[in-house]
């Protein structure tokens, strides 16, 4: 059977097990899913078990099934880097032998200074920080000054909040966009983020209107399947990672829910090429929280959804399932950790209960798409089609 169409969903940062240079990024001994599972005893996956999750790591805590469903296995990152964007360009193709520059002691003066100079008004912050803590902290100078807040973490980001009410949010972005064409060379972070919020002293909080801008990609597998006649539909902040290269079409979530369902619309209307989702909840409001408790909660609600996911592809469609780094909420700190990632095939193409066992490259994901569509694309990945396909 010709497979017309690729359904992959990344869990970001839903990781299985730390990588072998992981005591470089001092995250030796991390596991997202395996101390998840340590942690929650009656973690209620049923349907990810039965694809064959569990049967990816044999020593994490995960539960084995007999005949798995899915085909499974997991790959290593060989881009240098344990951010997003690093890791769905190489989930599509793309590696990075140089990670993106990271500012954990705050940005240069002299780029703060030529920045405040570019919008017009000073700033505040300037440091690494939890988003929900800096808009308690700078909340009410930001409300008083007008000044925006500035501020980064381990990843290669800068990010900038600002009151809803007090800066528009068209104004927001235009300050982002400004940011984004300032940072180059040295300073050519992975992304520039508007960080939105409300609310009063004490109680501010971040809205949905977040908005990513990402430095433009380098041609990749959206690149190939656009260039096929075929659909890019980018969920999530897809469009956003990947800088709206070669996405055709795009639609914006703000949470799991939203993507989830929005994803099984994007399956049940018939298509061909490829739908690209991406749940962000796991990462953002888990991980970098840790919260193990609510990580656990959101593995368990997009099980839920997983029967419905699957029962809406139609037999020439194949379900990819896999993350993009990890954010062990056990793990000391709110950075994420470089993990292994999971990936199992589904589709009634695949056969079943194949370990397709370690890739070495995140990137073997965008070669096997690339082959299961019938796509000429040249990537360092590896296709394991002929591993997993009937024919």
């Amino acid at each position: 059977m010709e497979i017309k169409r690729v359904i992959l969903i990344v869990l970001d940062s839903v990781g299985i097990g730390a990588l072998p240079d992981a005591k470089a990024y001092g995250d030796e001994g991390t596991n997202t899913l395996g101390h998840i599972a340590a942690r929650v005893s009656n973690l209620h996956i049923p349907h990810l078990i039965k694809l064959g999750l569990g049967n990816i790591d044999a020593e994490n805590a995960l539960i084995k099934t007999a005949e798995p469903a899915g085909a499974f296995g997991k790959a290593a990152e060989i881009s240098s880097g344990k951010d997003t964007t690093t890791g769905h360009w190489e989930i599509a193709g793309s590696v990075l032998h140089e990670p993106f520059p990271t500012f954990t002691d705050g940005f240069p003066e002299s780029f703060i200074d030529a920045f405040e100079k570019a919008i017009g008004v000073k700033t505040l912050g300037n440091y690494a920080a939890s988003g929900t803590v800096i808009i308690n902290d700078l909340g009410d100078e930001h409300m008083t000054t007008g000044y925006p807040i500035v501020y980064t973490s381990a990843d290669s980001v800068f990010q900038i909040a600002m009151h809803e009410d007090i800066i528009s949010i068209a104004r927001q972005y235009e300050i982002c966009s400004i940011a984004r064409k300032m940072l180059t060379g040295d300073l050519q972070v992975g992304r520039v983020i508007a960080r939105p919020f409300i609310g009063n002293s004490g109680e501010y909080t971040r809205t949905k209107n977040r908005k990513d801008f990402a430095i433009l990609p380098p041609d990749n597998l959206l690149t190939a399947v656009e260039k096929e006649g075929k659909t890019v539909l980018g969920i999530g902040k897809i469009f956003d990672i990947f800088a709206g290269k070669n996405v055709t079409k795009s639609i914006k979530t703000t949470n799991n829910h939203e993507g989830i369902i929005a994803t099984i619309n994007s399956i049940t209307n018939k298509s061909d090429g490829l739908i690209f989702t991406n749940l962000v909840d796991f990462d953002m409001i888990y991980g970098h929280r840790r919260d193990v408790a609510g990580y656990a909660a959101c593995l368990e609600e997009f099980d839920k959804y997983l029967p419905d996911i699957m029962g809406a592809m139609y037999d020439d469609d194949v379900l990819i399932i896999t993350a993009d780094h990890g954010n062990d909420p056990t793990w000391p700190g709110s950075d994420h950790t470089r993990e292994y990632i999971p990936i199992i095939v589904y589709g009634k193409s695949i056969i079943p209960a194949i370990n397709f066992g370690v890739r070495k490259s995140f990137a073997d994901i965008a070669a096997t798409i690339a082959d299961i569509l019938g796509i000429e694309f040249e990537t360092v990945g590896l296709s394991f089609k002929d591993e997993i396909c009937l024919s």
